[in-house]
């Protein structure tokens, strides 16, 4: 590296910084209230919901009685986690444990973009999209798991039993983390991820339902979830109420849900479309035969955005799981989801006019309610089907001489590819 070029790497560096650090800076002012946005309080949930949680699980049980309790037990840890900064208030040190978490995974982007065949592209996304979210990324706990999800995809470059276990560690916080497993290379690779992911994932299970009673109740009440009104099969019932639709929207299992005729139907038809999204994966991972350095982390976004936009529920702060694997994507040189990553970025700040920003105009369902849910969530489903379409290209042979040769459309050999 001549001194010319690394005076560049420094500069941009510093300026990477400096952007994170005042960015954040803006995120902790509106959590703590110094600015208000406008829209409904985002800061609640951890003020009351996590806080009444915590003084159950302090108590000695889950939340059994509370629907609102829709997590994995290791969620416990999440709610629990203030206990680490006793000499701040509840609310007050969870926002300033999700910026630790915000930090670590600038500085993991950060260091894994500096290595060689790397950039930092993903650092950039990354400092650029979580204040898109505006403060509800920090009033919720879903930017602490997609911090053991970057870490769990970077680690797994070298090391694939660190990439299972956090992977379970992921899931037993917020279910979504086992798709980081799906893209893992062929052969050893794979069964010391998964390997490892199995019996990690069953003795926390085990050590969670021993420690306190109840920490399998979640599964029910997520079962009778119905359909949030920021989904994508939400947009039918959005559109239905302009001509006279007889339902209505509703408070349930804390979160606003369309409630009336015909709204089971297309709930049950999201969930069929995330079990074709599941079938999907599935051939993806039969077929494919070439896995490069940037494979795991490509399906892991790829069947993140797609078990995001088949959700009945897409609430804003789900939009930090695929803008953390997105950053992941783009620190590999080789990866092929810059256009999903871009589509993912202009989500977020859609997102952030949704909620909390125009969130009356979407539980009225007037026009420009309509118009924000068919931006974002028609932005996600682009993201989405273009995920897959290069995943598909990147890694599956597309003719009979490619197979028969064993050589991949781009002359990469058609055989699972060990990380450097």
């Amino acid at each position: 590296m001549t001194v010319g070029t690394g005076t560049r790497v420094r500069g941009s560096r510093g300026l990477c910084l400096a952007v994170w650090g005042l960015s954040r800076a803006v995120l902790l002012l509106c959590v703590f209230k110094v600015f208000t946005v406008p829209g409904p309080d985002v800061t609640s949930d951890v003020s009351v919901i996590y806080r009444g949680w915590y003084e159950v699980l302090r108590a000695g049980s889950f939340p059994l009685d509370d629907v609102t309790w829709q997590y994995p037990p290791a969620a416990a840890l999440a709610v629990l986690s203030p206990d680490l900064l006793p000499f701040l208030e509840y609310a007050s040190a969870f926002f300033v444990l999700v910026l630790l978490c915000d930090a670590l995974v600038f500085g993991l982007l950060l260091y894994a973009g500096g290595r060689p065949g790397m950039r930092e592209a993903g650092t950039w996304l990354w400092v650029v999209g979580v204040p898109l979210l505006g403060p509800t990324v920090y009033a919720r706990y879903d930017l602490m798991v997609t911090a053991v999800a970057v870490a769990a995809l970077l680690a797994g470059v070298r090391h694939p039993r660190v990439l299972g276990a956090l992977a379970a560690f992921g899931t037993l916080l917020k279910v979504w983390p086992v798709l980081l497993l799906v893209g893992t290379v062929r052969g050893g690779e794979t069964r010391r991820a998964w390997s490892t992911a199995a019996v990690t994932a069953a003795v926390l299970a085990l050590a969670a339902a021993v420690a306190l009673p109840g920490a399998f109740a979640f599964l029910t009440f997520q079962r009778d979830r119905g359909l949030e009104i920021e989904s994508l099969g939400a947009l039918v019932f959005h559109v239905a109420r302009q001509f006279g639709w007889e339902g209505r929207v509703e408070l349930r299992y804390g979160s606003m849900e369309f409630a009336g005729p015909h709204v089971a139907l297309v709930s049950t038809l999201a969930l069929a479309l995330s079990v074709l999204a599941f079938g999907w994966l599935l051939v993806w991972r039969l077929r494919a035969r070439t896995f490069a350095v940037h494979t795991p982390a490509d399906a892991a976004f790829t069947g993140v955005l797609l078990f995001t936009v088949t959700s009945r529920v897409i609430s804003p702060q789900y939009l930090v799981w695929p803008l953390g694997l997105a950053a992941v994507c783009l620190v590999f040189r080789g990866g092929r989801m810059g256009r999903p990553a871009a589509l993912v970025l202009v989500a977020t700040a859609v997102t952030l006019l949704e909620f909390p920003l125009g969130f009356a105009h979407v539980v009225a369902s007037d026009a420009e309610g309509v118009a924000l849910m068919a931006v974002r969530n028609g932005l996600l489903v682009a993201a989405a089907l273009d995920a897959g379409r290069r995943l598909w290209r990147d890694t599956v042979p597309r003719v009979r001489r490619e197979q028969a040769t064993g050589i991949s459309r781009d002359g990469r050999a058609d055989t699972p590819a060990s990380a450097p």
